[in-house]
């Protein structure tokens, strides 16, 4: 087929294979559509807000000006940069890359943030990270300590160096979260927390397709619950 052709059958089939699925009075973890609303930060996070939940200041702008004044005011005059969920075509290959997340101050901005949305964002001084996972009414949290610099920044750039260790979790916490799948309408999800040295828990963000076998105490009793989950007889 023309490229043409090809994109418009590549368009049928999804409209068709997918509306049919989702016609399916089945059960689903979760609904591709409740997933595809839960994965976008800004609604995401001012879920959480409303939610109970704590979430850092943060800005989405493609505005120069805005962007350094917005980081300006933070303590310290530092942000978080992280990408909207998106990854980032390698330099060598058309494969997707991660972006992690970088620290940015006002004088390292400049005009190129002009030509999309940027996620600027309230740095917290954590003392350690939490990785919550939910699975229906259940939840499953581990404290995640970072071992390098690079993790420190973003766990996810260097997972050799971190540790694990299983938590409770604060009572307004788990209401938060069981208010915010309630929200969104999903079975599952992963939520990332920076807990600051004074205990106070930050959420900054949320993936309702997170994986969970990286927490080894942690794989174990997520994998039965899921498959408990997904045993129920109606949806």
């Amino acid at each position: 087929m023309s490229e043409q052709d090809a994109r418009w059958a590549q368009a049928e089939a999804h409209a068709g294979f997918n509306g049919l699925l989702y016609t399916l009075p089945a059960l689903w973890v979760n609904h591709p559509n409740r997933n595809a609303l839960a994965a976008f930060p800004p609604v995401a996070l001012a879920a959480a807000a409303r939610s109970g939940l704590s979430v850092p200041r943060t800005l989405i702008t493609n505005d120069l000006a805005e962007a350094r004044e917005f980081v300006a005011a933070l303590p310290g005059e530092v942000a978080a940069y992280k990408a909207l969920g998106t990854t980032h075509p390698s330099d060598h290959d058309d494969r997707p890359q991660a972006l992690w997340t970088t620290q940015v101050r006002p004088g390292e901005i400049d005009e190129s943030v002009g030509r999309t949305a940027h996620q600027f964002q309230e740095w917290v001084d954590k003392a350690y990270e939490v990785r919550l996972t939910a699975v229906g009414c259940q939840l499953f949290a581990a404290e995640i300590h970072a071992g390098s610099a690079a993790s420190r920044l973003d766990f996810r750039a260097d997972y050799d160096s971190l540790t694990y260790k299983p938590c409770e979790l604060p009572k307004h916490i788990a209401r938060g979260v069981h208010m915010l799948m309630f929200t969104f309408g999903l079975r599952y999800a992963a939520l990332d927390f920076l807990v600051n040295p004074q205990g106070r828990w930050h959420l900054i963000e949320v993936n309702p397709n997170g994986q969970w076998g990286f927490v080894p105490d942690l794989r174990a009793p997520i994998t039965r619950a899921l498959a408990d989950l997904l045993e129920r007889a109606h949806p």
